[in-house]
């Protein structure tokens, strides 16, 4: 659909514009609106958001997503549409972590397109249409919005048509975003700092409401800051946000009033009360935090007779809901909250148990298949706003995320999508393993950028890319990827005889090279992707025999996490592997449960066992990889498994693995093909 863009004639600097257009609706038997904006907007119209939808057009890649509404029900003779559009993800300073100069984003205008089609006459956004200074003062997404509710613009000004951003605009692809949860103060009370803190008792992804009394005086300051912990003394703490300044400021106006954020959310379970009118005491009936993530059916519910373990899955539930907002982020707190590849595979298998998310990941996958090189390297992170990328178990996102699609929901045309991207990043690795041979081993991936094994426990803490060889972690996932192509192209109807060729090359100089395992992760890679050259008892054996040696503890970072359980029951050792899943002492899953964790955090020991923290620079409470251990729960516990040559649940595998040490349990989950249930 092609649109006219228009932006307000005058800069308005930090404060976001409210777009306005009059229009007569006598007689009108069938309105609809067409939307998009350069920025997120939020539209109403006669004083009504149009819809549910927040955070609207949402996050994409080198394109924009437009809306459409039926606006007939809110129709009246004579109408206002008002469309507020603030920066959010558009004009952020995007990944604050990083010395960059902002200067040129920050000239980019805020733009709105649309179309109000009444009974199929069409008024565009054009010249005719006017813009005001709305009372959102100040808007971004790390820093937090700034409203003053007494704010009463006291003229309209000119817009003017212009090109817009340059993006194709597509009708809506992914999921909206939609407010969930409502969640009421759990407690108010005051640290021994002397502040006023509310505790709403669970860590989510969203903002706070406000709804207060006719006592108001106008003019009164109210200035919260977000946080997701406390510290050991139990003073607030938001030291791990870095530069995201993460506030929110409300100047009121006179008598009752509500407010909730328009475009900025916040990851939190605190928040603090830096300003509070002086008519006013705290009350908790002032405020509601609000759940903000995608629209997912939910699929997957899991109970046991361990409290501790049932309260881990609720965290990783929680977890998921927190970062699937539009893309699935690594974090939504701190100054970055980006779409971080190697974390959506780690954990995408979950995440496609907990809720049903084909239609969230064929839209993301669409970005990062539009983001990918020409030459197949994929990003870091989708939306690509770091432009860096080719990294081992991050980038095979574009191999991963397809396949685990196609066997959840059973429709090929994920992987018809996805299938040129999957061979371009196998295409890279090869090519990048060519131009720098020199002599070097033919398939085996080195001389190249990797993550590694990421914040794995086996090497020095300033050594936060774990003790794997990164050539051993790379060569394997090149051989996983290239075998998910093959399956992939089998699927499809494709010859991918050439990569069932060079998939066979790569095994066998795997198995050549490394003939010994050095690390946790290095036995669970070489078991999980079938590169032991037929020894899986020896290596099994050896895996099991180096984690009874290590404490019956994980070393395991990002990378090994995911799969380390499944090999181990699969080989023999389930026992082995609920005592991993079991055991409440540092490192493990249950620890941080024993700590007051309510979502899954991103070091094993964000929190340490002495109630000192992890490094500020990186340490989110917030933060879905390690929950992939769900998926154990579902298809190993449990035994729910997917069969791979009848996909999406056609047929089912039930094969449930007990443990005596779980006195009962009980998963169930919701398929396309109905309702499968293990207990």
């Amino acid at each position: 659909m092609a649109f006219k863009w228009i932006k307000p004639v005058r800069d308005f600097g930090d404060v976001s514009p409210v777009f306005t257009k009059t229009f007569c609706g006598r007689g009108v038997q069938n309105a609809s609106l067409s939307i998009s904006a350069f920025g997120v907007y939020e539209a109403k119209l006669n004083g009504q958001r149009i819809s549910d939808y927040v955070l609207a057009p949402g996050w994409t890649a080198k394109r924009l997503q437009y809306q459409d509404y039926d606006i007939s029900h809110l129709l009246k003779d004579d109408n206002i549409l008002e469309v507020s559009v603030g920066r959010t993800w558009y004009r952020t300073p995007l990944a604050g972590w990083r010395d960059v100069d902002f200067t040129e984003l920050k000239q980019i205008p805020t733009g709105l397109c649309a179309k109000i089609s009444l009974d199929g006459r069409l008024l565009e956004a054009d010249s005719t249409w006017n813009v005001k200074e709305g009372p959102v003062r100040f808007s971004e997404l790390y820093d937090g919005e700034h409203y003053d509710a007494s704010f009463v613009a006291t003229k309209e000004e000119a817009v003017e048509e212009y090109v817009g951003p340059g993006l194709p605009l597509i009708p809506q692809q992914g999921e909206e975003i939609r407010e969930q949860e409502h969640l009421r103060p759990a407690s108010i009370f005051k640290t021994p700092a002397g502040e006023t803190v509310i505790d709403f008792g669970q860590n989510i992804t969203g903002y706070v409401e406000l709804a207060l009394p006719s006592t108001t005086k106008a003019g009164g300051k109210i200035t919260i800051s977000f946080a997701e912990t406390l510290d050991k003394h139990g003073n607030f703490y938001n030291e791990n946000y870095r530069k995201a300044k993460s506030m929110l400021q409300y100047t009121c106006r006179e008598g009752d009033q509500r407010y909730k954020p328009l475009h900025t959310f916040f990851g939190f379970r605190y928040i603090r009360l830096d300003e509070f009118p002086a008519e006013l005491t705290a009350e908790e009936g002032y405020f509601t935090a609000i759940a903000v993530y995608s629209e997912m059916e939910r699929t997957g519910y899991f109970e046991c007779s361990n409290p501790l373990l049932n309260r881990l899955f609720e965290n990783v539930v929680w977890g998921q809901r927190g970062n699937f907002l539009d893309v699935p982020t690594d974090c939504p707190q701190r100054d970055e909250r980006l779409g971080w590849t190697g974390d959506a595979q780690a954990f995408i298998k979950a995440a496609s148990y907990n809720y049903d998310v084909e239609k969230f990941f064929t839209k993301w996958l669409a970005d990062l298949a539009l983001e990918q090189t020409e030459a197949g390297r994929v990003g870091h992170v989708i939306p690509d706003v770091l432009n860096e990328g080719g990294s081992a178990a991050w980038a095979d996102a574009a191999t991963i995320c397809p396949w685990q699609i196609y066997l959840s929901y059973g429709d090929p045309i994920i992987l018809e999508k996805q299938f040129d991207s999957m061979c371009k990043w196998v295409n890279y690795i090869t090519n990048d393993i060519k131009s720098k041979a020199n002599g070097k081993e033919e398939y085996i991936w080195t001389d190249h950028f990797h993550f590694g094994d990421w914040l794995a426990l086996d090497s020095p803490p300033e050594h936060i890319h774990g003790k794997t060889r990164r050539d051993f972690l790379a060569t394997a996932f090149y051989a996983h990827s290239t075998n998910l192509v093959i399956k992939a192209g089998k699927v499809l109807g494709h010859d991918v005889s050439c990569y069932e060729d060079l998939y066979s090359a790569i095994v066998k100089k795997f198995t050549a090279t490394f003939t010994d395992y050095i690390s946790q992760t290095e036995h669970v890679l070489a078991l999980h992707f079938g590169l032991t050259g037929g020894k899986d008892t020896e290596v099994a054996k050896s895996l099991a025999d180096m984690v009874v040696a290590d404490g019956t503890m994980l070393q395991t970072g990002f990378v090994g996490t995911p799969y380390l359980l499944h090999v181990l029951s699969e080989n023999g050792y389930k026992e082995l592997a609920y005592s991993l899943l079991l055991r409440t002492d540092y490192p493990s899953w249950l620890y941080p449960v024993t700590m007051g964790a309510t979502t899954i955090w991103e070091r094993w020991d964000s929190l340490k066992p002495n109630g000192d923290f992890q490094t500020v620079g990186m340490n989110s409470f917030n933060h879905y990889a390690y929950g992939a251990v769900a998926d154990w729960l579902y298809g190993v516990a449990a035994g729910i498994q997917p069969v791979e040559d009848m996909p999406g649940y056609k047929k089912v595998r039930v094969a449930p693995i007990p443990d005596p040490r779980l006195e009962w349990l009980s998963v169930s989950l919701h398929t396309r093909q109905g309702l499968v249930r293990s207990k």
